[in-house]
């Protein structure tokens, strides 16, 4: 649903307004999650969280999904969700172009709701999914179909390391039944959990109409690049990640966008291109590693993105919400090491040219 772009608070319900998100959304995006910009006094910095959103958009994103894990999963509850989803929204429309907006929803069935007409009345397309350890999955799936009555729904396989759980082909194939979901985002972290996501959707039978976003930090070029064959009941069906929603994705987006229009060359044949990200593939994974903290059980992930972005002025620091949140042991020296080894991973020029007409 989208707001009337005269400033009516009055959603527009098209069929064509819904059917030109859901296309683009299909067709596969670079979806970024959003980091929070705070000040040192870890108070909302409204000119540099706009900032952020201005960067993702002329990077060439198709989309933001504001309110997960990278934006800080403390801010649900606050008084900071509501303006934060709408300074993302706001921003977004000075863009002259459609952008897929995702927010994220967390908590049990009714906070999950409420967020989602949270997002409704601000404009928001979908909202991501986050799983809630105090319901089994029966109670997993009914929550998804409530919240699929206000906004379509993106599915979300969160890996244990950060507050996600473990979830059963069963469950997959249960979620991508329902018909207001309308996406996944893989990222358990893990080889199992991701085939089984996949064989869910294909048993299902929604493998066209459910989008897959790899949300695996760790095996992002592969994922896009790779065409599963999955066979079901004797039946062989080809599904493919479309895009990336990823917390990764809210570095260096300039590079993110040629990579996936790369990826896309790669899935329709072109061997060149699979080569090369084949090779890049271990670059941006261990790249992602000093980022995320794997050594630490991404303990110091958000610091982790959070300092690329301080280092390109976008951010003035690495402050997160929770004071005791910083950088790991080792950490600082690991990202100095990646950041000078892959250089062409990094989009530091483009973010120098346009920073001052972000920042203003």
């Amino acid at each position: 649903m989208l707001i009337d772009q005269g400033g009516s608070d009055v959603l527009s319900t098209a069929p064509e307004a819904q059917t030109s998100v859901r296309d683009l959304f299909r067709r596969g995006l670079v979806i970024p999650a959003h980091p929070l910009a705070l000040d040192a006094d870890r108070r909302l910095d409204e000119r540099r969280q706009r900032a952020l959103t201005r960067y993702y958009v002329d990077a060439g994103a198709g989309g933001l999904a504001v309110g997960v894990h990278t934006t800080q999963f403390a801010i649900h509850g606050t008084e900071l969700l509501p303006p934060v989803l709408e300074l993302a929204a706001e921003t977004a429309r000075e863009a002259g172009r459609e952008i897929v907006l995702v927010a994220g929803a967390t908590g049990p069935t009714r906070q999950a709701v409420a967020e989602a007409e949270l997002a409704r009345s601000l404009g928001y397309h979908m909202v991501l999914l986050s799983p809630h350890k105090e319901l089994d999955e029966d109670g997993l799936i009914e929550r998804a179909r409530a919240v699929g009555e206000v906004l379509p729904v993106i599915g979300f396989y969160l890996q244990p390391a950060v507050g996600g759980r473990t979830l059963s082909r069963d469950f997959w194939t249960r979620l991508a039944a329902v018909e207001s979901v309308v996406g996944i985002k893989v990222a358990p972290f893990d080889r199992y959990r991701t085939l089984d996501v996949l064989h869910g959707v294909v048993r299902a039978g929604r493998a066209e109409e459910v989008a897959l976003y790899t949300g695996n930090d760790d095996h992002i070029l592969a994922d896009l690049i790779t065409t599963h064959r999955v066979v079901v009941d004797g039946r062989q069906v080809e599904v493919e990640f479309v895009g990336g929603l990823l917390g990764q994705w809210a570095v260096w987006v300039k590079k993110a966008v040629e990579l996936l229009d790369e990826a896309k060359l790669a899935r329709a044949g072109d061997d060149a291109a699979v080569r090369r990200l084949l090779g890049l593939d271990g670059h941006l994974t261990d790249a992602n590693a000093a980022i995320f903290d794997s050594a630490n059980g991404f303990h110091g992930c958000i610091p982790g993105i959070h300092e690329i972005l301080r280092r390109q002025g976008l951010l003035a620091g690495r402050w997160c919400l929770d004071p005791t949140e910083e950088l790991s042991p080792g950490q600082l020296a690991e990202i100095d090491r990646v950041w000078s080894a892959y250089p062409w991973l990094r989009d530091d020029d483009f973010v120098a040219e346009g920073l001052d007409r972000w920042l203003a």
